[in-house]
């Protein structure tokens, strides 16, 4: 039997005194959720007065987030609960809740008449006016004119949107020649009311099958949230579909959806899915829209998880369009074409670039681990042949990409540390209760000692900030790119049903609860939690200056350190990392492409600053002409720079057989490869900085 099982085994003598009925079985479910996330989660709260505190602001936060239903007279009526939500909970008590949510449905009800009424009548983009488009920022309305005031400037802005839209579909259509559909301007301005109106109704059809089952995990999560933005409560239909990952076994887009503050947050991109392989759509993108190809788009903002996934689900070789909000606060439409997941485009693969000398190459999008199959694959075993076929071949340096990596298998990123360095501790884990194991590797063999780069950035997470950590920390490798992500903490499934005895089987299910047991610490005593990892060499990056990454979830676990583990540096390399950062900081600075990313960079940035928006049409035209100007001078850029000579091993050219699509996957990587400004300096620092260094069995160039 579990600790967990214990733990709510040991509660049940309370738990049990509940009767069958909905409220019983709350009552059961939040005495046992409270229970196990006070004595199971890594850094209990202390469930007091502020922790309500905490839970009410988070809950109310996401029960309204873009403030469109709730007046400011009805937040304060909630407040008298700010304070008693932990009373409430040690009662098993869901009062607050029950309240919030009858307000909330009364009040989503009443919105109805608002859209109804102001799209019955053209908007006047003439007007000089401004939305503010962060629900941060927005205030509660002080009554119900102003509310409405908030509705017609949020339906004049969507409105204002598809009109531009419809504008440049056919400003494309008379630039062909195609002069049969020509609009008027009051034609198109009620062309685009009408796809919103449409937008609304079925959103509202949507909104409506809401249930309080639904309601309720809503303000459990903000109380699961309040120790720590992984652990979180999932009720039996969530745990089924846990994050909603569109694997092989379904035909979609390859995302891992979570429901926060009543939108739809990409969390993660399966690598190898359609989504890795458009390369557009990012974790921390909200998704506003979902389109059928060419059909008009559905509002999913407010809906329920389940509800939007069956939206952008759908049968292979089919295009999904979905409107995206970045964190810049920029919008883009991304469209995919659904398939199912190419598993090869999940493995490590590898390529040669020949320049000055030979670099090796190779492209890890996770550290997968495939226990459940008598030949499945393993990450740290795979780049290690790849290691292999590289030195084969003649490599004069290694550059490993762990780019857009969000972590995996924790033995293989240690098995993977082990083919650079001497057996030695690779990463630290500590428990709940305070003891730090040191975890190593074992293997004396080192397989590759020659000159190595690390390529990271934001989207790097966890086994990827360990890996990158350790070879930081032996001094083994150079780490180029952004500051990564900064998950630091191990998380654990335990099913509720599985730890409650029989005595509660009529009430079950309950579903699961996800808890943060265990923190990651380096090799040299800090934790990659919050900070992440630090380039040596920071490069340029368009979302250099957004605040993203673990350090902007709500209440995550702080930075701290322990004691460092006993290793020795890398000692055969002689690395002078200071030559290294002034060399290539004067590449950076002479580097066309590197400068339009810091211009673009700064763009984005005062884009996400400034979250006010224009309602004049002329004024956002403009300034989506400008967005796009820029876009268009960046792109060429790129492709104007020199390319740098990459090529296939062709024992993987072989492998590729007649397969047309792999082949022509095989040409795709290739041809990013080749126009890829990063791996363009992480050659540069190889060649220039890293030349030095020892490799095994082959003499340097001289």
């Amino acid at each position: 039997m579990s600790v967990f099982a214990v733990i709510l085994l040991t509660a049940s003598f309370i738990l049990y005194k509940s009767d069958e009925t909905p409220e019983g079985k709350n009552q059961i479910l939040i005495k046992a959720l409270m229970q196990g996330l006070n004595s199971g989660h890594y850094q209990p709260e202390k469930v007091d007065d502020a922790f309500s505190q905490k839970v009410f602001d988070l809950y109310v936060q996401r029960l309204d987030f873009n403030k469109k239903f709730l007046l400011a007279s009805d937040v304060q009526n909630l407040r008298k609960y700010r304070t008693a939500i932990d009373d409430q909970l040690r009662e098993g008590s869901l009062e607050f809740f029950d309240v919030s949510a009858d307000l909330i449905a009364q009040r989503t009800k009443e919105s109805q008449a608002f859209y109804k009424e102001i799209l019955s009548q053209p908007f006047d983009f003439s007007v000089n006016e401004t939305i503010e488009t962060d629900g941060e920022k927005l205030t509660y309305a002080k009554d119900r004119a102003a509310l409405k005031e908030a509705w017609r400037k949020q339906l004049k802005y969507q409105t204002l949107v598809r009109l531009s839209e419809i504008k440049k579909e056919q400003e494309k259509a008379l630039e062909k020649g195609d002069k049969t559909d020509t609009k008027t301007p009051e034609q198109m301005e009620k062309e685009a009311r009408e796809k919103v109106r449409k937008s609304y109704e079925g959103l509202y059809e949507r909104m409506e099958r809401i249930n309080a089952d639904d309601r309720r995990t809503t303000f459990i999560n903000a109380i699961t949230n309040v120790y720590d933005p992984h652990t979180g409560y999932f009720p039996p239909k969530d745990k089924r579909n846990f994050d909603i990952e569109f694997t092989g076994r379904l035909e979609g887009i390859g995302a891992s959806l979570q429901e926060q503050d009543n939108q739809i947050k990409v969390m993660d991109i399966v690598p190898g899915s359609p989504s890795y392989m458009q390369g557009d759509l990012k974790p921390g993108d909200v998704i506003q829209k979902v389109a059928q190809g060419d059909n008009d788009p559905v509002l999913v903002e407010g809906m329920r998880l389940d509800d939007a996934i069956q939206l952008i689900r759908g049968k292979k070789g089919t295009e999904v369009r979905l409107t995206v909000k970045k964190p810049d606060g920029s919008t883009q439409v991304i469209p995919i074409v659904r398939d199912i997941i190419v598993l090869e485009e999940g493995y490590a693969q590898s390529a040669i670039i020949d320049d000055q000398e030979k670099i090796g190459y190779i492209k890890l999008p996770g550290f997968y681990a495939d226990f459940q199959n008598k030949d499945g694959r393993f990450s740290g075993a795979d780049v290690k042949k790849e290691v292999e076929k590289l030195k084969a071949a003649g490599m004069e340096g290694l550059i490993l990409d762990l780019r857009n990596n969000g972590g995996g298998s924790l033995s293989d990123a240690i098995e993977m540390a082990g083919l650079f360095v001497d057996q030695g501790p690779i990463v630290q884990v500590k428990t709940a209760e305070g003891k730090a194991v040191v975890l190593n590797d074992r293997d004396p063999q080192v397989q590759y000692d020659g000159p190595l780069v690390i390529m990271v950035n934001a989207n790097s997470a966890s086994a990827s900030e360990i890996l990158a950590a350790a070879m930081q920390d032996y001094k083994r490798a150079v780490i180029v790119g952004s500051p990564t992500y900064g998950k630091g903490t191990v998380q654990q499934f335990f099913e509720l049903d599985e730890a409650l005895p029989s005595q509660f089987d009529a009430f079950k299910p309950f579903g699961a609860l996800k808890l943060t047991t265990q923190k990651f610490y380096r090799i040299n005593g800090g934790t990659t939690q919050l900070r992440g990892v630090t380039p040596d060499i920071i490069l340029p990056d368009a979302y250099h200056y957004i605040e993203f990454g673990e350090k902007e979830q709500e209440y995550p676990l702080p930075f701290d350190e322990i004691a460092p583990a006993k290793y020795k540096p890398w000692s055969k390399g002689n690395l002078n990392l200071a030559k290294v950062q002034t060399n290539s900081k004067n590449r950076i600075a002479t580097n066309a492409s590197f400068t339009l990313i810091e211009e673009s960079a700064g763009r984005l940035k005062k884009q996400s600053d400034n979250t006010e928006r224009s309602l004049q049409l002329e004024k956002y035209l403009a300034e989506e002409a400008k967005a796009e100007a820029a876009s268009k001078r960046f792109e060429a850029a790129q492709e104007s720079a020199p390319a740098l000579n990459v090529n296939r091993l062709q024992q993987d050219l072989q492998a590729l057989g007649s397969d047309t699509s792999k082949v022509a996957r095989s040409r795709e990587f290739v041809k990013n490869l080749k126009q890829d400004v990063y791996v363009e300096e992480a050659v540069a620092i190889i060649q220039s900085d890293l030349k030095p260094m020892s490799i095994t069995g082959k003499q340097q160039k001289k």
